[in-house]
């Protein structure tokens, strides 16, 4: 199964015993919207609510870190999710969120997991049925091993400042990023990563809401003076649309990428760590 299904493919799908479709929404706290009620209300059909805004490691020092192993264990068998099944992830959201929900499960090792390229909005849009309601299944063992993706640590980041050994790249709106914008979050401050350069992730996308074909996501990070043969670490805000910047990297075949998972959350409320101002130098 490839990381990105078409809703073609997904329609096809539907129904096969090895395949669990999941809605990863999430909302940013001034978006108003509730992800669960709109599960219960409408979604493809046969799908599950993933829970993504409760899944995060509550012991973690790190804002919404990603959950521990056996938390995920725990959630994926509570879900009726096998470590064998093929997954793929939906989302209505603006900021994406199937990708974080793609970058946890590869952090716990699963194979099989994809994003539903366009999400629900272009499944609604082409007419496809939804079904409303709790759907019934039932608990089974969850085995995670290994891991397939790479998380950086705020002192990880911090050395990297003066050993540049990966190109930091910062998926916030342009305005957030210079500070021109100020943070919606009480006692966040203003700029990026000192050195960071700035893509925000919307770059990624066509006007349908599909990701863009890889090589013009290689071109928009071109663009925004990333050097594409060096390493890459991304960050955004929380750690959400920093794995729509790694998604995008992957489905273009580049995969010595990693997630600052505390992104701006952590970065930006420390008064001990160096901020910059401005476009990126």
């Amino acid at each position: 199964m490839p990381s990105l299904v078409s809703t073609d493919w997904l329609a096809k799908e539907l129904g096969s015993p090895d395949l669990v479709v999941l809605d990863a929404s999430a909302h940013l706290p001034d978006a108003g919207r509730d992800p669960e009620a709109e599960f219960l209300d409408a979604h493809i059909p046969g799908a599950r609510y993933f829970d993504l805004p409760n899944l995060f490691d509550k012991e973690s020092p790190v804002p919404s870190a990603i959950p521990s192993r056996t938390q995920f264990v725990l959630h994926m068998a509570k879900l009726g999710v096998r470590e064998t099944d093929r997954v793929v992830f939906y989302d209505d959201s603006y900021v994406k969120t199937s990708a974080r929900a793609w970058f946890i499960c590869r952090m716990m090792g699963m194979h099989r997991v994809a994003v539903l390229d366009g999400g629900l909005g272009k499944w609604h849009r082409e007419g496809r049925p939804v079904e409303s309601g709790s759907p019934a299944f039932e608990e089974t063992p969850f085995v995670a091993n290994g891991a397939l993706g790479t998380v950086r640590t705020k002192s990880e980041m911090l050395a990297n400042i003066d050993s540049k050994a990966e190109v930091v790249v910062d998926a916030r709106g342009a305005k957030r990023f210079t500070g021109e914008d100020k943070d919606f979050r009480p006692n966040v401050a203003d700029g990026h990563i000192p050195g960071a350069r700035n893509l925000p992730f919307d770059k990624l996308f066509n006007e349908d809401g599909t990701y863009k074909q890889p090589e013009a996501i290689l071109q928009e990070f071109r663009a925004a003076g990333v050097d594409l043969d060096q390493p890459v670490a991304t960050t955004c805000g929380g750690g959400v649309t920093a794995a729509v910047l790694l998604f995008g990297l992957h489905q273009a075949g580049k995969d010595d990428v990693a997630l600052y998972d505390g992104s701006w959350s952590e970065w930006g409320t420390d008064p001990d760590l160096p901020k910059e101002l401005g476009e990126a130098r």
